[in-house]
């Protein structure tokens, strides 16, 4: 693999070493398969200087391009102290063209929907990016397509009705080569995520959806917010009753885990608090004699 200027691949070894400088070949761990590799098989990741072996590297980042949407790819490292995104040369390093290609357009179309000044032609053999004028006002304005000649809504991409209002609820063809439709029905397929606004396609499976986008759950019916409802009291009432698509000892077995999680932590917690507060007179002594140490290692010596 051809080393980027935006990975460090470490080659800290020539072919002529000797048995004993091979034995001090630094050896380090990955995180991901917490294997030992020496250092010419890591990959230091430029913007965060995690390291990791880069068989491990390569696959995350072939997943990250599948399943992520065209998201920024992250640091495999859930507790990196920086949040480093890895960098588009690094990924060209370490995937191939087709799947280089497939993050570029996937990454494109992510920027198009969540940026409001730009939208895709509907017509289906166009594929161009649009430039919208919005208005202060706030209503629907006229799009124009410089490469089919379409001019369409900015907000139901019909063709421009300046006299009337936007039909709702009517369907709109998203990749007519597969004859998928997305609906605002609830019983819909295909349904956009109400935070980022990114298509999610649901084919089997309970009605609690999480956006692999954003990382928003919501209901899959009504899209109302789930992210604090822990104990899925949505779907004890209400139009979606019942809707969950799990069976009603399930949903209960699930509240017992949550509540036994919840009490064995609040019972460490009561346990460990008289233990700190009998520690914490040493505690402070200790600390007290650490200070008064430095305090005394940096006092002048007395003048004779």
């Amino acid at each position: 693999m051809a080393t980027a200027g935006k990975i460090c691949h470490h080659a800290m070894m020539s072919g002529n070493s000797t048995p004993r400088e091979l034995a001090l070949e630094p050896i380090i761990m990955c995180k991901l398969c917490l294997c030992e590799h020496p250092l010419d098989m890591m990959t230091t990741l430029r913007e965060c200087s995690c390291i990791f072996c880069t068989t491990c590297l390569r696959q995350y980042v072939e997943l990250s391009v599948r399943e992520g949407f065209g998201s920024p790819i992250t640091c495999p490292d859930m507790v990196c102290p920086n949040h480093g995104f890895l960098q588009e040369a690094e990924i060209s390093c370490l995937v191939s063209i087709e799947q280089l290609h497939l993050y570029q357009r996937l990454k494109l179309e992510r920027e198009v929907h969540l940026d409001p000044c730009r939208m895709w032609c509907p017509t289906a053999d166009c594929q161009t990016v649009c430039q919208v004028n919005l208005g202060d006002s706030g209503l629907p304005v006229s799009v124009d397509c410089h490469i089919c000649h379409l001019k369409f809504c900015s907000a139901c991409k019909r063709t421009w009705h300046p006299e009337q209002a936007c039909e709702e609820k009517q369907p709109v063809a998203v990749q007519p080569e597969k004859g998928v439709l997305v609906s605002a029905d609830e019983d819909a397929c295909i349904k956009q995520c109400p935070v980022c606004h990114i298509y999610i396609e649901r084919n089997e499976g309970c009605a609690q959806m999480m956006c692999k986008n954003c990382k928003h759950t919501f209901c899959w019916y009504c899209l109302q917010n789930l992210d604090n409802d822990i104990f899925l009291r949505h779907y004890d009432k209400g139009p979606c009753r019942n809707k969950l698509g799990h069976s009603r000892a399930s949903v209960m077995w699930n509240r017992t885990q949550v509540v036994g999680i919840l009490v064995g932590l609040g019972i460490i917690a009561i346990v460990t608090s008289p233990l700190l507060l009998l520690a914490s007179p040493c505690i402070i002594c200790c600390v007290c004699k650490s200070c008064k140490g430095k305090k005394k290692k940096h006092e002048p010596p007395p003048a004779t």
